[in-house]
C-alpha cells in the first residue's frame, strides 16, 4: 500500500539535497578578529604553526631531573640548581648531579630524563633514587603537540573553544574568517500569534521562527526576523523584497502547500526563479527552494515538526555551504529497533526516536509516539531520527534500523 502522499513526481531525497546544494554560493567577504572574538566563525586561511608546541623540553611533573647515565655509577645525586616554569636553571649539570625542576619547566641541557618527586629521599642536597629510570622517562619533548610549520587548522573550519586555545598556544593574536552569513525569517498565518498574545478562536501560538532562530543561532549567522506577515500577497512580497535586499538567504514557513490562502509559493514565482520542490519525505513533503535577485530562499511548510526536520535536513546543510564552512557530519547508527513503526511505501521518514542501551549493553531506540507533523513534543522527547528509507514499509520491533544522532543544533 502506497502512502497517500506519495504521487507520483515526487523528488526523492537525496537528488533534492544534491540539486540543491549544486545551486547555492559561498560567501567570500573576510575580516579579520582577534581570536577573542573569533569563537564560532569560519576560518578563511590556513593556520600553519609559526613555532613548536611546546617550545622546548620540558617537565611532565615536579621531580629531578638528570641525566640518566649518572645513575650507572651512584644512586644518590647532588642538587646543583633548580629549574622553575618562567624561571630555566642556566647552569651546567655535570655527571653525578641532579636539578630539582617543576612541572612545565624547561629542561637544562644537560639533563634528559625526570624522577617525580615521590619516589626521591632527600637529604639537604643529596638526593638518593629509589627506582630505575629509563631515558627519557617523564619529558614533554619540543613539537610533541604541534611541530613548526605544521598545518594545525584548515580553511573552512567553525573556531571551537579549544581552537582558540590552539591558536594562542601558537602566539596567533588574530585570524582572517569569513563575515557571519546573513539569513532573514519570514513566518506567514493570520492565525498566528506571539506568545504573550491572547488567542482568539482558530488562533494558535508560532513556534517556527523560535526553533529557527535558535538554531540559527547556533550556526552563528546574522538573523533579520521579520516576525509574522499576513496572509496578504502584497504584505508577503513587501516583505520577500525586504529580505532580500538585506540577507544572504531567506527563509519563510508556511504558504508553500497549495491552499487557497497560501501566498507565498505565488510570491517566489513572482519574484524569482523557483526551482519548487515536492519532496519525497516525511514528514515535510512540500519544501520550496529557489533564488531571489540577490539571495536564495528555503521555504519551509507551517507544521512545526515539518519546517524543524526539512530546516535541519536540507536547509542548514546548504547554509553550512553557503557559510564556506565544512559540511556537517553527522553521526548514524545501525541498532535494533524495539518499537512496531508504522510506514508505507513512498516517501523517506524521519521519524522520532530515542536511542539507549539495555540490560544486555546494546543499543537500542523505540519511537516517541506519535509522528503526526504539528506533535512537536515528539521531537522533544527524541534524541535521534530513524531514518527510514523512501521504499521501506513497516519496521517490526526487533528489526534493525538507521538512526541519525541529534546534534548540537537540536
Amino acid at each position: 500500500m502506497s502512502d497517500c502522499c506519495s504521487a507520483p513526481g515526487l523528488l526523492p531525497f537525496a537528488d533534492a539535497l544534491t540539486n540543491m546544494l549544486a545551486q547555492v554560493s559561498s560567501i567570500t567577504d573576510t575580516l579579520t578578529l582577534p581570536i577573542e572574538q573569533a569563537l564560532n566563525y569560519v576560518l578563511a586561511k590556513d593556520i600553519v604553526s609559526p613555532l613548536n608546541v611546546p617550545p622546548h623540553d620540558n617537565s611532565a611533573m615536579d621531580g629531578y631531573a638528570f641525566a640518566v647515565a649518572s645513575l650507572a655509577k651512584n644512586k644518590t645525586l647532588t642538587m646543583v640548581g633548580r629549574s622553575m616554569a618562567g624561571a630555566p636553571f642556566e647552569g651546567e649539570c655535570k655527571a653525578g648531579e641532579c636539578i630539582r625542576i617543576m612541572t612545565g619547566a624547561k629542561m637544562p641541557s644537560d639533563c634528559d630524563t625526570v624522577e617525580m618527586q615521590e619516589n626521591v629521599s632527600v637529604d639537604g642536597e643529596q638526593i638518593t633514587f629509589l627506582q630505575e629510570k629509563s631515558f627519557g622517562d617523564n619529558i614533554r619533548n619540543s613539537g610533541e603537540d604541534i611541530k613548526i610549520n605544521q598545518q594545525v587548522l584548515q580553511a573552512g573550519r567553525k573556531l571551537s573553544a579549544v581552537d582558540i586555545g590552539v591558536l594562542a598556544s601558537l602566539g596567533v593574536a588574530k585570524v582572517s574568517v569569513y563575515r557571519k552569513l546573513k539569513v532573514a525569517l519570514i513566518a506567514t498565518g493570520d492565525e498566528l500569534k506571539i506568545p504573550g498574545q491572547a488567542l482568539r478562536s482558530g488562533d494558535i501560538y508560532e513556534t517556527n521562527s523560535f526553533v529557527l532562530s535558535a538554531m540559527l543561532e547556533k550556526l552563528h549567522v546574522e538573523v533579520i526576523n521579520f516576525g509574522i506577515i499576513e496572509d496578504d500577497f502584497k504584505a508577503i512580497k513587501a516583505a520577500f523584497i525586504s529580505a532580500d535586499q538585506q540577507a544572504d538567504a531567506v527563509i519563510s514557513s508556511g504558504g508553500v502547500s497549495v491552499g487557497d490562502a497560501d501566498y507565498t509559493k505565488t510570491v517566489l514565482d513572482d519574484l524569482g526563479e523557483i526551482g519548487f520542490w515536492k519532496i519525497a519525505m516525511k514528514p515535510g513533503k512540500p519544501f520550496a527552494f529557489g533564488k531571489l535577485p540577490n539571495s536564495v530562499f528555503f521555504g519551509l511548510p507551517g507544521n512545526p515538526v515539518s519546517a524543524l526536520v526539512t530546516f535541519h535536513q536540507l536547509a542548514l546543510v546548504a547554509l553550512t555551504k553557503m557559510q564556506n564552512a565544512q559540511s556537517l557530519q553527522r553521526t548514524q547508527l545501525t541498532v535494533k529497533c524495539v518499537s512496531d513503526l508504522r510506514k508505507s511505501p513512498g516517501r523517506m521518514d524521519f521519524q522520532r526516536g530515542y536511542l539507549s542501551v539495555n540490560d544486555a549493553g546494546e543499543n537500542i531506540v523505540k519511537s516517541t509516539g506519535a509522528q503526526g507533523s504539528g506533535i512537536l513534543s515528539s521531537l522533544a522527547k527524541a534524541n535521534c531520527f530513524i531514518i527510514l528509507p523512501q521504499d521501506q514499509g513497516k519496521v517490526m520491533a526487533g528489526e534493525k534500523v538507521t538512526v541519525q544522532l541529534f546534534d548540537h543544533f537540536l
